[in-house]
């Protein structure tokens, strides 16, 4: 039976604060091509999608707040 990994959690607040970069990138991305899309159905959907990405963003900036809390 196979042993399971020990949970190292020594870099997950730079792996959450990596993600909560390229969170932003993606919305800045998307916002860019806002413009360029022809579809208002399609720009509601980009909208939409980013609302979801700041709700993700709260919720890995809280998680990496707990991190540095643990880590004291």
């Amino acid at each position: 039976m196979p042993v399971p990994k020990p949970d190292d959690r020594r870099d997950n607040k730079e792996k959450l604060q990596e993600m909560v970069q390229n969170t932003i990138e993606n919305i800045h991305e998307s916002e860019n091509s806002l413009p360029l899309t022809d579809s208002k159905e399609q720009q509601h959907m980009i909208q939409e999608k980013n609302k979801r990405r700041e709700q993700s963003i709260d919720a890995m900036r809280s998680e990496i707040k707990d991190e540095t809390n643990v880590s004291k």
